[in-house]
């Protein structure tokens, strides 16, 4: 048992014997692989810094260069600069001397030119003295020879110069007066335009539009159509232009063609009274009525061409002819106005011997470029003599179109019956003046709006509209109330009323007291 133990503790010595030298064997071979890594550290560390510092001294040397070339070609510019003011140094001396020479050569030729003018003054001076002892001398012999003494000779001298004068004033006075003319003349045309650019606008505004009644507001809504879309279709398909403004109960159609502007209000009347306003709609309505307003067209041209009593007209001359039943001129149908000189041409022709067909066939196409007149170029007599010549009119009737407002030689006697009936039927009185029912119309607007205001009794409308007699009540005025009645009525007409020239307002205050004598 003894043994056991000591084996055990030998076993034990040994095996920590061993234990310890195992661990110092490890322990010097770690230390030796820590002082192997360290080395190999160092050295890595010492070839990094190497490298480092070999990059530092490469950057530091490209630096350098870069520096150097640089400063080079700083230098280099700095030269080149230096040499341009060099050259412009050298040029601007170059010029300065050239100019110095220049200077000197007209300082010599100034110099020259002052001893020549003296010279020449001298010379003159004595040459003057030479001319007044020579005119003198002559002036001497002059007297002997005339027998005039100097005040005579003065006295005819300035007769002449006088006679001479007042030639010439005449001929200034006949300059000044023409260029007066031409003066006054630009002053008169530019007064005459500008007054027709002031008064053309009534006009233009009566002729070129045309009121169609809406049953109520609501409408012009559905007319202008969602963002719109309505009234740019109608436009387009009609070429007229539609004002929906806040004036109640109307629209207005605006367009220099008259077929057009027709058509348009056929067109919406038909709308609004159907009720469905949207696109489509709109262009098979405008198509119907385009339809419908040629046919009218037609017909109109083909009733005038039987009115008159000629036949074998082209069918589109026709058509142009009809179109002239919706043309104006100073308020007269021209369509009526040619069917008048139609029928005059034919009377005056068959008075002289002359075929009076023929004549009314001139005169009832005399006018037909007024059809066509705002679509082409040029006036009314060219359109309608190209347009009668391409439809194989006879060339009387083509000269009469192209001369009846007497602008070329006239060939045909024909041409001239067309004119002389044409101002015949332009002067006719009332025919190109107010019709009677718009004479009426305006009397009774001046009346009623006189009749309108407190205190009056009755409204005369006398010297054809120009003057209108207002009677008031003198229980219910006084003068000063018949004064400011007066100015009102003025001013309602200014404001609600178009007219030419001016209305005279009276207002008498009467008091009338009646008997009987029995």
């Amino acid at each position: 048992m003894v043994n056991y133990i000591l084996v055990g503790i030998i076993c034990s010595l040994v095996a920590g014997t061993a234990s310890f030298l195992a661990i110092r064997w490890f322990d010097k071979r770690a230390r030796r692989d820590g002082q192997s890594q360290a080395r190999e550290i160092i050295a890595q560390a010492e070839r990094e810094a190497a490298n480092r510092i070999k990059e530092a001294e490469l950057a530091i040397k490209e630096q350098t260069l870069q520096q150097k070339a640089e400063v080079e070609r700083e230098l280099a510019e700095l030269r080149e600069e230096l040499r341009e003011r060099e050259r412009a140094l050298d040029k601007r001396q170059e010029v300065l001397t050239q100019q110095e020479d220049d200077l000197r050569k007209q300082e010599r030729i100034v110099e020259a030119t002052q001893r020549r003018l003296t010279e020449r003054l001298e010379e003159v001076q004595r040459r003057s003295e030479e001319l007044a002892r020579l005119t003198e001398s002559q002036r001497q012999a002059l007297y002997q020879i005339s027998g005039l003494n100097r005040e005579e000779a003065t006295r005819r001298l300035l007769r002449q110069l006088e006679e001479e004068l007042q030639q010439e004033i005449g001929a200034k006075l006949l300059r000044h007066e023409k260029r007066l003319q031409e003066l006054c003349e630009a002053k008169a045309r530019e007064m005459l335009l500008t007054a027709m650019q002031r008064f053309a606008a009534a006009h233009t505004a009566e002729t070129t539009t045309t009121t169609v009644d809406i049953p109520n507001d609501d409408m012009k809504g559905r007319i202008i159509g969602r963002e719109g879309r309505n009234i740019r279709c109608f436009e387009k398909v009609t070429g007229v232009d539609l004002i929906i403004d806040d004036t109640p109960g109307v629209v207005i159609v605006s367009g220099f063609d008259p077929v057009r502007r027709e058509v348009a209000r056929q067109a919406l009347n038909k709308l609004i009274a159907d009720g469905r306003i949207h696109p489509t709609r709109i262009e098979e309505v405008v198509a119907e009525t385009q339809k419908e307003i040629d046919k009218f067209i037609q017909r109109k041209g083909e009733e005038a061409a039987e009115e008159v009593g000629i036949t074998g007209v082209h069918p589109r001359v026709l058509y142009m002819l009809g179109r002239l039943h919706f043309r104006t001129s100073y308020s007269q149908n021209v369509l009526r106005h040619s069917i008048e000189v139609a029928f005059l041409a034919g009377m005056l022709a068959e008075m002289v011997g002359l075929k009076g067909d023929l004549a009314r066939r001139c005169g009832l196409l005399h006018d037909i470029g007024k059809a066509a007149d705002h679509e082409l170029e040029g006036g009314h007599p060219k359109i309608g003599a190209d347009l009668l010549k391409r439809h194989n009119e006879p060339p009387e009737v083509v000269h009469a179109a192209l001369g009846h407002h007497d602008e070329i030689v006239t060939d045909y006697p024909y041409t001239v019956l067309v004119a002389t009936a044409d101002a015949c039927s332009a002067s006719r009185p009332g025919a190109r003046r107010e019709s009677l029912e718009r004479y009426i119309k305006r009397m009774e607007e001046l009346e009623a709006i006189a009749c309108g205001f407190p205190g009056v009794e009755q409204a005369f409308a006398i010297q054809a509209g120009r003057e209108l007699r207002v009677i008031a009540n003198a229980k219910e005025t006084d003068d000063a109330k018949a004064a400011k009645i007066c100015r009102d009525i003025a001013r309602a007409f200014e404001e609600q009323l178009t007219y030419p020239g001016e209305i005279k307002v009276t207002v008498v205050r009467e008091a009338r007291f009646t008997e009987i004598a029995r």
